[in-house]
């Protein structure tokens, strides 16, 4: 018999599936509304540990406050003023809003209920595969067509995912896929956890979170030491919602990104293929202020639809498609 097992489940009126290694008693609930991590249970110290500071209730599932362990696309973060130009043609995504009103984040699935293509489970892994299109014109300055999939797998290392965006639209169009994770180690204080986040790079924003434009958005760590995680350090009071690029492959070639209570020694590697990683300590969310940190990768920068430096990143032709992965290894004894 597999220890990894698959089962279908709900949450008042939303379905869930949950994917399950017995072996090593570790447990992710994800609901089809956004393609949603719900929980994720492991095994630590002899005790189930949660490790997700999801949502707590179908209700929150429903209004995404935070929109915690969101599916961002086709653009992941904040597009200034809610408006872009692609292809000499100008966009607005908010038309008729007043302008201290606007604000474009996080993209359009949050809401969306992922029709469920495959639950399978082997001796490897368990794994759910969520389909979803957004249509032309089904929001307004949008008018572009994008088949996306999300295929989580849960294995012996940890969660994974593997995005896929495939232009179904007659014309090129601008997407990129983030991750909008926020992750706790138990109930110890977030400011005695231990952060490490290998870049050499931190991106300046304005007052909106909307990087500066050009090469000013690149600073280097070494500019910044306040910023600089190359080495894994406490937190402590630090407010963190900054972006880090130019991030240092392992061996393997994914850039890990990692969490760790160094009093119980329980941690987690938020790993990428590629892009930015966004760090953010939870310091103006709707509720548990500071009680988990956010670990978001992301394929490119916030407001890479108006950045002339992200254009080719994020351009993608009729009929091709491009992948993303990442996931979130867990650490523990």
């Amino acid at each position: 018999m597999s220890s990894f097992e698959v089962a279908r489940d709900a949450w008042g009126a939303h379905a869930l599936v949950v994917l399950h290694d017995a072996a090593r008693d570790r447990r992710v609930r994800i609901a089809h509304r956004g393609a949603t991590v719900l929980s994720i249970q492991v095994h630590h110290h002899g005790s189930r540990v949660e490790l997700a500071d999801g949502y707590r209730d179908a209700a929150e599932l429903e209004a995404r406050p935070s929109s915690r362990f969101a599916v961002m696309a086709p653009f992941a973060n904040r597009i200034a003023d809610a408006r872009y130009r692609f292809d000499g043609a100008d966009h607005d995504l908010q038309p008729g809003v007043p302008e201290a009103e606007r604000a474009a984040r996080h993209g359009f699935v949050r809401g969306v209920d992922f029709e469920l293509q495959s639950l399978t489970a082997d001796d490897e892994a368990a794994e759910a595969t969520f389909a979803t299109t957004i249509a032309a014109d089904a929001h307004p300055g949008y008018p572009f067509a994008i088949a996306l999939t999300i295929r989580y797998r849960l294995d012996a290392r940890g969660l994974g995912l593997e995005v896929t965006m495939r232009n179904v639209g007659d014309r090129a169009a601008p997407c990129f896929f983030g991750w909008h994770p926020y992750f706790r180690l138990g109930d110890t204080p977030m400011g005695s956890w231990e952060l490490q986040v290998p870049a050499r790079t931190v991106i300046a924003t304005d007052a909106q979170y909307i990087p500066l434009a050009g090469a000013a958005a690149q600073v280097p760590v070494d500019r910044e030491p306040s910023l600089d995680f190359r080495a894994p350090r406490g937190v402590g009071a630090l407010e963190l919602n900054h972006a880090f690029a130019d991030l240092a492959p392992d061996a393997d070639g994914r850039r890990r990104s990692r969490l760790r209570d160094p009093a119980t020694g329980l941690g987690l590697a938020l790993w990428q293929e590629r892009g930015v990683m966004l760090a953010f300590t939870a310091d103006t969310v709707s509720r548990d202020v500071r009680r988990s940190l956010a670990l978001e990768p992301m394929e490119s920068l916030a407001d890479a639809f108006n950045r002339a430096d992200c254009a080719d990143a994020i351009r993608l032709a009729p009929g091709a498609e491009r992948r993303f992965r990442c996931g979130v290894e867990f650490e523990t004894t």
